[in-house]
């Protein structure tokens, strides 16, 4: 059974940062992919960070192009872990943000257009202007 349990939320002014985490129960950690994903109130869930887990690590990620260059999706292996660094942030990041697994590795070439099958719970981000 997948287990993904997020971390890290809170609420921030625009401009600040912050850090979420996301554990799994690592069953597909090491060939599969993770991938961070938002829903605002009245808007589509959107994806916004994927990386490929498995090869040891360094695996190729992918960004939506609102969070390019301000958000870094990263990984920790010892703790089947990983992380989404958003900096710079603006009210309109503001949502709730869900951590996907995906167990077939197919983020190396179709990014965040993968089909992530396992959603965690969720954790809220609120940025003030």
């Amino acid at each position: 059974q997948v287990q993904l349990v997020e971390s890290g939320g809170g609420s921030v002014q625009a401009g600040g940062s912050l850090r979420l985490s996301c554990a799994t129960s690592g069953y597909t950690y090491y060939s599969g992919c993770m991938g961070w994903f938002r829903q605002a109130p009245g808007k589509e869930r959107e994806g916004v960070a994927s990386i490929y887990t498995g090869g040891g690590g360094g695996g190729s990620r992918d960004y939506a192009d609102s969070v390019r260059g301000r958000f870094t999706i990263s990984q920790d292996n010892a703790k089947n872990t990983v992380y989404l660094q958003m900096n710079s942030l603006k009210p309109e990041d503001t949502a709730m943000y869900y951590c996907a697994e995906e167990q077939r590795g197919r983020c190396r070439w179709y990014g965040l257009s993968t089909e992530f099958g396992y959603f965690g719970q969720g954790t809220q981000v609120t940025v003030s202007s």
